[in-house]
This record gives C-alpha cells, structure tokens and sequence, in this order.
C-alpha cells in the first residue's frame, strides 16, 4: 500500500467514475451520524475559528465539508482539493459558480501536492473528509506536518475519516452498523444484496487503516494544541486540533 500512495495513485479505484458515483449516490447518505458530524465540525470552527477568510477542503468527495462551511461564513474562501477527476467535477457541479470557490487537482499522497495550494495559504481551518486513511502510516505523518506548515497561527485541522478499531470484534460490529443504514438507505433492494456490494465494493483494498489515538498522538509530536477525538461511532471518526501560539495555548476556555 505504500507503494500505492508513492505512485501518487495512478491505479486507485478512486479515480473511476463508477466508484466515485456509487460513494455520492449511494453510500454517503449512509454514513452513519453524517448530519452530527457536521454539526460538530461547524461548532469546532465557530469556537475556534470565528471569522474564517481561507479553508482548504482535501479530498472530500464533491466538497460537502468545505461546502457546508462556504455556506455559513459569508465572506470565506473555500480551496476544494482532490487527486480523482470524478470528485472535482462533482465539486465543480456544486459550488462552480462561487466566486468565493478555487477547484483544483492535487495528489496528498506525495509531497508534490503542496505545488498546487501554496499560493493559497495559509488557511484558517484545513478539512479532510474519508481521504488520508488511504495513505500509509508513514505517509500521514508527513501529510499533518504538511498540513501543520500550511495553518495560519490558530489554524485548525479537522480530519473526518475511516481509523481502526482496537479489535476484531469491533471492526465486525461496525461493518453490521453500516450494513443496516445501507438497507435502510436503499429501500429498494434486498439485505443480502447490499452486504454484497459492501463487502465486495471496489476500494476496500485501499483501505490502510489506523488507531484514532495514534493519529491524534502523531498530531501533538507535531506541534499541534488540543489535539481530541471530537466525535466517533465505530470506525468513523472526528479528530484533529490547533495550531496555536504560546500564549493561545492557556485560553482554550
């Protein structure tokens, strides 16, 4: 899978149109506490971030993170980043006609993805939607200290990904978990017909997967304040934290 992510991807299903069609239309609005994990997220920034100018939006699908966040603060520029084309022209159908939008293509996978967002930063608060977990561990590590020099002082990093359970047992139950907002989802079609396409679907082998604790354990070795797992059901999880000076440090309250 390293190899994969030194490849800069070139053979990741991801960058296909069925697959990415198949994730928009009929597994995102499956996700289970997808509504939560945006309120959460939108309450983080307001917090933190009050007055936003500049967000960078990595990888999330057609943008719905940086989308949601274009719509509530008015006067922010929202960057949308992604190495698939499908995924951009997703992103172009929704938000192409903002003047306050700049779609672009950028690899994260490699260091050369910084080429294509430096001219942009810094920014206020950098999302991540279900993309950096297809990278290996050693690759992550690097991508946060990437995303930590593109943070103005105070900036934000909320990574809202696929992270490992402590144990087989739990992986199993959040697969069931996810199984049943899928048929509940796709009213049409039969259980045994949708566990099928869960389990045979075309990234899983992408899929490099670690502990939430190590990732947020990475952050702060960083650099990185308040570094939390914000919001979690199962494998889905929420977590990142500041980029802070000495001094912002002691007023968290």
């Amino acid at each position: 899978m390293g190899r994969r992510a030194e490849m800069n991807r070139q053979d990741s299903k991801w960058k296909s149109k069925e697959l990415s069609q198949v994730f928009l239309e009929g597994v995102r609005g499956a996700i289970p506490g997808a509504t939560l994990q945006l309120e959460v997220l939108s309450k983080i920034v307001s917090i933190w971030c009050p007055m936003p100018s500049k967000i960078l939006d990595l990888g999330c699908g057609d943008g719905v993170l940086g989308r949601a966040l274009l719509a509530e603060y008015t006067s922010v520029h929202v960057v949308f980043a992604d190495f698939s084309d499908p995924m951009i022209e997703a992103t172009r159908k929704q938000v192409g006609g903002s003047q306050r939008a700049t779609i672009i293509k950028a690899d994260f996978s490699t260091k050369d993805w910084m080429k294509a967002v430096q001219i942009d930063k810094p920014f206020d608060v950098i999302v991540s939607g279900l993309a950096i977990h297809h990278v290996s561990d050693s690759r992550k590590k690097e991508l946060y200290g990437e995303i930590y020099g593109l943070l103005s002082e105070g900036g934000i990093l909320l990574n809202l990904d696929r992270v490992a359970s402590a144990t087989p047992a739990g992986t199993a139950i959040f697969h069931r978990f996810f199984v049943d907002h899928l048929v509940r989802f796709h009213k049409e079609k039969t259980r045994e017909e949708v566990e099928k396409n869960y389990y045979q679907r075309l990234d899983k082998e992408e899929d490099i997967l670690t502990l939430v604790d190590t990732q947020c354990q990475w952050l702060r070795d960083i650099g990185f304040q308040d570094v939390d797992c914000f919001f979690k059901i199962f494998d889905v999880a929420l977590f990142g934290g500041r980029k802070t000076s000495n001094e912002q440090v002691f007023l968290t309250g």
